[in-house]
């Protein structure tokens, strides 16, 4: 099982090394590259129809227009992931909207604004379905998440 992860941009990296660090928790393997929607379409159509038979989960990574997503989904029937990212043109509401509305029957899973860690977490939830061995692996991270939190002593004097 692969995650193929793709950012438009490479200054999208930092939050793909939040998705690699997430998925190497979990011991998922994953690839990724750097192809723009917009730059590189014929590159990044020749990647997905390759890469369709091992990967079970795209993750997109894109900014401004975000189109990437989108174009990821009309090239495959895995699941498509998009992180909108924030930039300096309207703190990354652009990439969020463009992301979350896909036309009828190309959907993408889209969560927040660089929200790689949570993207990551939602391709490992789609492998665990058919993968116990990983199912266990996020009930014991849903259980440390509780924990930590259950022991975190918050005092508030006023």
């Amino acid at each position: 099982m692969r995650v193929s992860i793709i950012m438009g941009s490479i200054s999208d990296r930092e939050i793909a090394d939040k998705i690699v660090a997430k998925l190497m928790e979990f011991g998922i393997e994953y690839e990724a590259k750097v192809i723009s929607a917009h730059r590189a379409l014929k590159e990044l159509q020749e990647y997905v129809k390759n890469a369709e038979d091992e990967s079970q989960v795209f993750i997109s990574i894109a900014g401004k227009a975000a189109h990437l997503g989108g174009v990821i989904a009309a090239l495959t029937t895995r699941p498509v992931i998009g992180v909108p990212v924030k930039s300096s043109t309207l703190d990354g509401l652009d990439a969020l909207l463009s992301t979350v509305q896909m036309p009828s029957g190309v959907p993408v899973a889209t969560v927040a604004i660089n929200g790689g860690e949570n993207a990551a977490i939602l391709a490992a939830e789609i492998l665990a379905i058919s993968d116990d061995n990983l199912k266990e692996k996020l009930r014991q991270f849903r259980s440390d998440m509780s924990e930590k939190i259950a022991n975190t002593e918050y005092i508030y004097e006023g």
